[in-house]
């Protein structure tokens, strides 16, 4: 059984917290400053990353530096993807990422995938998205919209339009257009609360049990189906 320690602990830290007691995971700590946890600790344990795009920046080698394994939730470092990843590979940590932990997310994503591809094949449809969240997150457009956009433009060769909206205290709302000449398809995910990205991290990191390399985690929640 793995043992996990929270990295940011802050709202999603206390609900990552609550997801892995509810499987009987036992948490070795959870910590604002991951950097200067105890690496003895550190080294028997899974790190689940739910702290900011800045702090993620400050701390990705620490991470692969120290723990057993980690689970990052946190977005806003695309730009540094490719740096992240061969750092985590070129220390053999085992590391799984993604811009939303959701289950339903991840199948929205594979719907859209393949309403893209047929779009795509047919021609004739303009792609959007629009995504709106809680007026307390820090990046824009999220992570989520951004994977969807990259899902969308694979399979129709488009960038879809992205709108933002930050209001009140919205989990997550995601909505994929695409616009036609004689019809619009439409497909949405609401998240009720934070309590689903939080569940499916643990998720994450019960899969890092004999993993290697670095994964996103929807090719690893796929392959499990």
């Amino acid at each position: 059984m793995i043992k996990a320690v929270i990295s940011g602990y802050g709202r999603m830290g206390h609900m990552v917290e609550a997801a892995l007691e509810a499987r009987g995971i036992a948490v070795a700590g959870a910590s604002e400053d991951i950097a200067s946890f105890d690496r003895a600790i550190a080294g028997e344990c899974v790190c689940i990353d739910f702290t900011t795009p800045d702090a993620f920046r400050a701390n990705y080698k620490a991470l692969a530096d120290n723990f057993k394994a980690v689970v990052v939730g946190t977005t806003g470092w695309n730009d540094i993807k490719d740096e992240v990843i061969g750092y985590f590979e070129s220390k053999g940590t085992p590391m799984i990422y993604s811009s939303n932990y959701s289950v339903g997310v991840n199948v929205l994503s594979a719907a859209v995938g393949l309403i893209s591809k047929y779009l795509g094949k047919a021609g004739g449809y303009a792609p959007y998205i629009v995504e709106k969240h809680h007026i307390h997150k820090l990046d824009a457009p999220s992570g989520t919209a951004k994977s969807l956009a990259e899902v969308v433009e694979e399979g129709m060769s488009a960038k879809p339009d992205v709108a933002s909206v930050r209001v009140g205290e919205i989990a997550g709302i995601h909505t994929v257009g695409f616009e036609g000449g004689n019809d619009r398809i439409t497909i949405t995910h609401e998240a009720f609360s934070r309590k689903g990205f939080a569940e499916g991290a643990v998720v994450a990191a019960m899969m890092t049990e004999g993993l290697t390399g670095v994964h996103e985690f929807k090719e690893l929640f796929f392959k499990e189906v």
